[in-house]
C-alpha cells in the first residue's frame, strides 16, 4: 500500500516486504530519518509473532499432522514466509535473506548427510522448540545486523555449514579444504586476494572444528542432535603460512598448542572480516541488494559504506543505518532500480493484495517455480540475481501466483473500494494503483488497464462488477513487469 510518500514506500519495499495499512500506521508522523530508526533498530519492538500463527486474522498455514517447523522442513518454509509476512521486525528478516544467499547452505546436501529431522533442526531449529543448537536461518536472523566477524564465527562453527562444506570431515590428517576456500572466495574479500596454498593453511586452521553426535531414540527423534565441538586431538599445531598479514601481523600463525587451537581458526576469520576488501565487496552486494542491480556500486559508495563498516568494527547495523539516510538510497533515480527477489514478490504481493482465507502453504511450490526454494540455494555462491530471476517459466509462475492469490481474495477486493471511487472506472483503478506499489505505469498502460475495466458493458460499479473486475485487475497489476520491481 502507498503512504503518499514515494521515499518511505521506497523504504519499506527495500527494509521490508511492502507495507499494509497497518505497516504505515506504525510509522504515520514519523520523519524520514525516524522511520529509518524504526526499521534498524527493531529489536526495541518485541517479536511475538511466531504466536500468531494460526490465528484467524493471519495468513493461514497448512499442517500435515502437528505443525513442527523445527523439524520438518516445509513447516519450517512457511513459517519463515509467516514471520515475512506479519512481523514487526521487517528489517529482521530481510537481513536473513540477505545472509542467506551470502552464507549458501542447503537443506538437501545437509538432510542427506544427517537425515531429514536433524537437517531441518540444523536449517531452522528455534531456540527451546527441541533439544540443540538453533538452526542456520535463527543465526542469520539473531546475528543478521550485530557484528559481521562476531557472525563468520558463528557461521563457521554453525553444524549446517560444518556439514554443507564437510568442515565436519576435517582432520589433521586429511585436512578438508571447501570452507577455507569458500571463506575467503564467497563469504569475505572475493578472488584474486588469495592463492591455493592459502586455501591450505586455511584448511588446517580449521581442522578439528568438528560435530559431535548427540542421539535420539531413533532418526526420527527431535530429541537428537548435532552440535559443533573443538576436537583437539584432531588440529593441526603447527605453524601456518599465509601469503596476507593476519591481523595486521606476521603472515603465519605460530605454533599452538592442541588445546589452544581454536584460536588459529578465530585469527583468520577476524583478519578476513576486519579487512578493507572485505568492507568493499560487502558494500556491493549491499548496494545491489538495497539500493540498485541495474547498475554497479559507484566507488564512492563503496568507500563510504565501507570506511563505516570499519570504523564501526564491522557492525552491519551502522552500515545499514548509513545506506538508507545516504543520498544513493534516497535518490529518486534509484526506486524500483532493483528486481525482485521471488520471496520479495510474494511477500509484497500477499500484503498488498490481501491474505484473508488464504494459506501461506500456496506459496511454497509457487516460489520453487520462481526459482527460489527458501532453505535451498542452489550452491554455496547462492542464487543468480538481477535479470536471472526472469526466464519465461518464472515470469508465468508470478503472474499465476498473482491470479491464484487474486482468486482467493475476490470478495475482500471488491469489498475494499468506497462508493465514491466505485462509481467510475477511472477511480477503480486509481484506487487499485495507490493499493499496489509498481514502478510508475506509461499512459498507455493505464489505458488498457482502464480498457479491462470498461470491457464487457457499461460501467455501473454494482457488487457483481466489482467480484468480476477488481479480482482481475489486481492480478494484472501485480502481474506486470512494473510490479516486478522493488
Amino acid at each position: 500500500m502507498q503512504s503518499g510518500n514515494p521515499l518511505l514506500d521506497h523504504l519499506f519495499r527495500r527494509a521490508g516486504f511492502g507495507a499494509s495499512a497497518a505497516d504505515l500506521q506504525a510509522v504515520a508522523g514519523m520523519s524520514y530519518p525516524a522511520a529509518v530508526d524504526y526499521f534498524v533498530d527493531f529489536d526495541k519492538l518485541g517479536d511475538d509473532v511466531d504466536s500468531k500463527i494460526g490465528l484467524s486474522d493471519y495468513v493461514g498455514i497448512t499442517t500435515r499432522g502437528q505443525f513442527s517447523p523445527s523439524t520438518v522442513i516445509d513447516d519450517a518454509r512457511q513459517r519463515w514466509l509467516f514471520r515475512m509476512l506479519h512481523t514487526t521486525r521487517p528489517l529482521q528478516e530481510k537481513m536473513a535473506l540477505f545472509w542467506h544467499n551470502h552464507f549458501g547452505v542447503g537443506y538437501t546436501k545437509v538432510a542427506g548427510a544427517v537425515g531429514a529431522v536433524v537437517g531441518t533442526k540444523m536449517m531452522a531449529n528455534k531456540s527451546g522448540d527441541t533439544p540443540g543448537p538453533q538452526g542456520h536461518y535463527e543465526l542469520l536472523r539473531q546475528m543478521g545486523i550485530g557484528k559481521f566477524r562476531d557472525m563468520l564465527i558463528a557461521v563457521a562453527q554453525d553444524p549446517a555449514m560444518l556439514v554443507f562444506l564437510d568442515g565436519r570431515t576435517n582432520t589433521r590428517a586429511k585436512p578438508q579444504e571447501n570452507f577455507g576456500r569458500e571463506v575467503m572466495e564467497l563469504f569475505t574479500w572475493g578472488l584474486g586476494h588469495y592463492v591455493e596454498a592459502d586455501v591450505y593453511a586455511a584448511a588446517r586452521v580449521f581442522t578439528g572444528w568438528n560435530l559431535r553426535n548427540v542421539p535420539g531414540a531413533d532418526a526420527n527423534d527431535p530429541a537428537s542432535y548435532q552440535e559443533f565441538i573443538y576436537n583437539s586431538g584432531q588440529h593441526d599445531t603447527t605453524a601456518k603460512a599465509f601469503t596476507f598479514p593476519i591481523n595486521g601481523g606476521s603472515s603465519t600463525i605460530s605454533t599452538r598448542s592442541a588445546a589452544a587451537g581454536m584460536q588459529d581458526g578465530i585469527d583468520l576469520l577476524t583478519s578476513l572480516a576486519n579487512h578493507p576488501e572485505t568492507a568493499r565487496r560487502l558494500a556491493r552486494k549491499l548496494w545491489n541488494f538495497f539500493v540498485s542491480d541495474l547498475e554497479d556500486a559507484p566507488s564512492a559508495f563503496v568507500e563510504a559504506v565501507a570506511d563505516v563498516y570499519l570504523r564501526n568494527d564491522t557492525n552491519m547495523r551502522a552500515v545499514v543505518r548509513y545506506i538508507f539516510n545516504s543520498q544513493w538510497f534516497t535518490n529518486p533515480g534509484n526506486f524500483n532500480a532493483r528486481y525482485s527477489w521471488p520471496a520479495e514478490f510474494v511477500i509484497r504481493t500477499i500484503k498488498e493484495m490481501g491474505w484473508n482465507g488464504l494459506s501461506i502453504d500456496s506459496a511454497r511450490v509457487s516460489l520453487t517455480n520462481m526459482g527460489q526454494t527458501l532453505f535451498e540455494p542452489p550452491n554455496v555462491a547462492g542464487w543468480q540475481l538481477g535479470r536471472a530471476w526472469f526466464g519465461t517459466g518464472q515470469m508465468l509462475a508470478r503472474m499465476n501466483f498473482a491470479a491464484t492469490v487474486a482468486a482467493n481474495q475476490k470478495f475482500n477486493l471488491a469489498r475494499s473500494f468506497s462508493a465514491t471511487e466505485r462509481a467510475q472506472a477511472s477511480r477503480v483503478l486509481d484506487a487499485m494503483l495507490q493499493r499496489f506499489t509498481p514502478a510508475p505505469l506509461a499512459a498507455n498502460e493505464k489505458t488498457e488497464l482502464l480498457t479491462y475495466l470498461n470491457t464487457g458493458g457499461p460501467w455501473t460499479g454494482s457488487d457483481a462488477q466489482m467480484q468480476a473486475k477488481a479480482p482481475g485487475l489486481a492480478r494484472l497489476v501485480a502481474g506486470s513487469g512494473e510490479y516486478q520491481f522493488v
